[in-house]
């Protein structure tokens, strides 16, 4: 298959709009040549997730209520950081906020989009090591709760569906494939 856009925009018009996302709607014409339109999330900010490891292989997940999907979910340390900013000072930020730690060694392990039938929503997941503790700052949307457990363990909530956020999930899977490479 050929790498070019089958799609042809006929027109377009800002539906909503706020802070953190817009949504536009397009008039298009499909490869197959049919009309039709097609809805576009589009995110102000690059989501970032955070593996924080000590030495002894300890991870930290931060539990919180997901109001779109009106149910509590673990997960690694997450939020998103401004288009244009370094992603590592944001997710540098993030870590602080949600757990109080900070870290001396940062690695890039995987760069993603979310959901990209809908979206233009980037994510960049980093391992963080070297860990310092500190105190949480959350934002005040945030009721959080932190827990600390071996990273195994938080390998195994993925693999029994107890970690369905999908930063977590492709986070905690890369950390694990990492860590059996001897690269972490």
């Amino acid at each position: 298959m050929e790498e070019t856009n089958p799609w042809t925009i006929t027109g377009q018009r800002q539906v909503y709009d706020n802070n953190w996302i817009g949504l536009t709607e397009f008039d298009v014409i499909n490869g197959s040549g049919g009309k039709g339109i097609y809805g576009k999330v589009h995110f102000k900010n690059i989501a970032i997730g955070i593996v924080a490891l000590d030495e002894a292989y300890n991870t930290w997940l931060v539990g919180q209520h997901r109001f779109p999907l009106d149910a509590y979910s673990w997960e690694i340390p997450e939020g998103g950081g401004p288009l244009g900013q370094e992603p590592l000072d944001s997710a540098k930020r993030e870590l602080l906020e949600e757990t109080g730690m900070t870290a001396t060694n940062w690695q890039e392990i995987q760069r993603m989009h979310l959901s990209n039938s809908v979206s233009d929503e980037q994510a960049i997941i980093y391992v963080a090591t070297g860990l310092t503790m500190g105190e949480a700052q959350p934002e005040e949307t945030e009721q959080l709760s932190l827990r600390k457990l071996p990273f195994k363990d938080a390998f195994n909530m993925v693999m029994k569906g107890e970690i369905t956020d999908s930063m977590s999930v492709a986070g905690i899977m890369k950390t694990y494939i990492l860590i059996q490479e001897g690269k972490i």
